[in-house]
């Protein structure tokens, strides 16, 4: 059926080319930007949604959210607004396909390439919890992957705006990835987001979802009740590191997971860069059941309900949603079982133990036993019975001591909760200063950042406003500035070549001019500002001067110019004049003089040749006499050869005869004047 939209303009900006996409929420188009004549991808909501004012107020305040996050792994938001009954986003145009096209198409992927894959996905995360905006809808369907092999993460802002806007509880996401605490009806942090690329990791490693069910309330029961298995369960051989990192990010309870982005970013390159290219390069073995590709388009979905963004349902409506009762940890279904949050959910610690760490704890593990082992059951000989009740009240003192000290260490001393406080731009002495009056002890350690100065602190790890225990040290961020990049030499090449450029060294393309230029093509790079080897930021905008070619000249028109003028008229135009080897016989141009040019006008480039014919005078003609004839009959032969006539009558000219003529019997120049004396 014709998408009416097809063909239309939406806000009087926007063409609609064609329909990319449809989701639970939204259909997603193609769209021509008239105005900066660009392609960008124009994302449509459907009707129930763009009717509420309500949502879309809260939208508009997400979208100039996501649109101040500038990030080269996330897909940037232009535009957001209404048009009669359409509400829409306008974003960036993501030329290419998606993570899940590839896992369609590959299934599970080698760790080298998973890894490579997830790393900027996880890097634009950490740009936007950093930013404090959390994305909620992390799946594969999200993550594009252009033709030149960028990566970004799309959809930033839209889930959150969505889940606002519906029923107290209600919950918005792809149940395949859906963190236990969205599930339960808890608020999302940056750790939902961890839960969600952890799911999508596993689904990358093993070419399947840890969780499927006949409807999506199987799949939420599981992630709640459930603990995600480990990968090498479904991929023999995989490394006991992917095992430990999939684990972490998909504990139960969000406390065991990395605090956001950022921490999982550093775990996951020191990972990669730890393993053995033989663990890197571990491929899945032949499996009895294999995916079967069509010749045109894959179609395999390990999951029904993995590839649209939807509202989990009591029914089998594929975009619905469950409301949270009362009882934030219970859900209760019609026709389905009611489930709780386990009390203590399978996960593992925050920081997955090394193998060093592992080896420690064999060892230490084996001294107990030895020591247990050596130390009697019972007494050699039986003591005194008073000695034996002094025994037992020293323990009993030491015991009490012991407890006093517990409750002092866990409530008031260095094991007691605090709160991280916000030390954000401020100096490293007065953050310090600050976590020191809390009761932390902190250890800073330089960062890049692109919006706080140099030598100020950006943040803690954990964040500020956790609680911790006092005795946790926590990571103070100092931030060491902008990182600089040096920029490439665009000069040389195409308009087109300059912007791939650009695109590659994570730039953007600036004011784009035109000069002409003597010496270089038409539209060839000719200048850039800032210039080359310049260390700037990433999303520099980046000027750019485009070649127009030679400055065409006007031919100046030099005809019946005296020879030396007319060259000296052509040179001063810029041009080089050239003198015909042959001239010619002109009645009206003096001899000596241009009688003819070519071009005779239109325009040349510099340096380009005008050939000039210059006039040889009128040529001669021999007068013949009339004199003794009639005046009418020797003036039309006079004019026959070509000269002018003039009469002059004597008398009244009575008999018309010619009594004298001036010249007579001799040559002349042609066109010239001969008199005619008539009587």
């Amino acid at each position: 059926m014709q998408d009416h939209l097809i063909g239309t303009t939406v806000d009087g900006r926007y063409v609609v080319r064609s329909r990319l996409a449809k989701g639970g929420m939204s259909t997603v188009y193609l769209a021509t930007d008239r105005r900066l004549e660009r392609d960008v991808a124009l994302k449509v909501l459907h009707p129930h949604l763009a009717n509420d004012q309500t949502f879309l107020e809260r939208l508009s305040r997400e979208a100039k959210a996501a649109a101040s996050l500038s990030h080269p792994h996330i897909v940037g938001v232009l535009d957001q607004g209404e048009d009669a009954h359409i509400a829409y986003l306008v974003m960036e145009y993501v030329k290419g396909h998606t993570l899940r096209d590839v896992l369609n198409k590959q299934g599970a992927l080698p760790p080298r390439l998973a890894l490579a894959l997830i790393d900027p996905v996880i890097e634009g995360l950490a740009a936007a919890h950093n930013s404090g905006l959390i994305h909620r809808d992390i799946k594969p369907e999200n993550v594009l992957i252009a033709h030149d092999g960028r990566i970004k993460v799309g959809d930033f802002g839209l889930a959150r705006a969505i889940s606002a806007n519906t029923s107290t509880g209600a919950l918005i996401g792809t149940v395949a990835y859906l963190a236990p605490e969205l599930v339960l009806g808890q608020p999302a942090d940056a750790r939902s987001d961890i839960y969600s690329a952890g799911i999508m990791l596993y689904e990358m490693l093993t070419g399947k979802q840890p969780y499927s069910g006949d409807s999506p309330i199987q799949v939420a029961y599981q992630h709640v009740n459930s603990a995600v298995g480990r990968p090498s369960e479904a991929v023999p051989g995989l490394a006991e590191d992917l095992n430990e990192l999939v684990q972490w990010c998909t504990a139960a309870d969000a406390e065991k997971r990395p605090v956001d982005g950022s921490a999982l970013l550093t775990e996951l390159r020191h990972i990669r860069t730890t393993l053995s290219d033989e663990q890197l390069d571990h491929r899945q073995q032949p499996a009895a059941t294999s995916l079967s590709h069509a010749s045109t388009a894959a179609t395999v979905a390990p999951n029904p309900f993995s590839n649209a963004t939807e509202a989990i349902a009591t029914t089998a409506s594929p975009t619905e949603f469950i409301s949270h009762q009362s009882n934030p940890t219970t859900i209760m279904a019609a026709g389905a079982p009611s489930f709780q949050a386990p009390a203590g959910a399978a996960g593992v610690d925050t920081r997955p133990p090394g193998k060093r760490d592992l080896k420690r704890i064999e060892r230490q593990q084996a001294k107990d036993r030895a020591r247990a082992a050596a130390t009697p059951v019972r007494p050699l000989r039986e003591g005194n019975p008073r000695r034996r009740g002094l025994i037992w009240t020293v323990v009993i003192v030491i015991l009490a001591l012991l407890a006093a000290s517990a409750g002092w260490f866990f409530g008031m001393g260095p094991g007691g909760p605090g709160t991280v406080p916000d030390v954000k731009n401020k100096t490293v002495a007065e953050a310090q200063q600050l976590l020191r009056t809390a009761g932390f002890q902190s250890e800073p350690q330089d960062v890049f950042d692109d919006d706080v100065l140099a030598g100020l602190a950006v943040g803690t790890r954990p964040e500020s406003g956790a609680e911790v225990r006092k005795f946790q040290p926590i990571t103070l961020f100092v931030s060491k500035g902008a990182q600089l990049f040096p920029l490439p030499d665009l000069t040389g090449g195409t308009l087109d070549q300059a912007k791939t450029a650009l695109n590659g060294a994570q730039m953007a393309l600036g004011n784009v001019t035109q000069a002409f230029d003597e010496k270089v093509p038409a539209g060839v790079v000719i200048a850039q500002d800032p210039a080359k080897g310049k260390e700037v930021r990433h999303g520099t905008p980046v000027a750019l001067v485009v070649s127009k070619g030679p400055q065409p000249i006007p031919v100046p028109d030099v005809r019946g110019l005296a020879q030396d003028a007319a060259v000296k008229a052509i040179q001063d135009a810029g041009l080089k004049a050239v003198i015909a080897p042959e001239t010619v016989n002109d009645k009206s141009v003096p001899k000596g003089s241009v009688v003819s040019q070519a071009p005779a006008n239109g325009t040349l480039i510099k340096g380009e040749t005008v050939t000039l014919t210059v006039s040889k005078g009128p040529k001669m003609v021999k007068v013949p006499s009339f004199i003794g004839k009639q005046a009418t009959e020797a003036k039309r032969e006079l004019e026959k050869l070509g000269f002018k006539v003039e009469v002059n009558n004597i008398l009244g000219g009575f008999f018309g005869s010619v009594r004298d003529q001036n010249p007579a019997n001799t040559e002349a120049p042609e066109g010239s004047v001969v008199t005619l004396t008539v009587v």
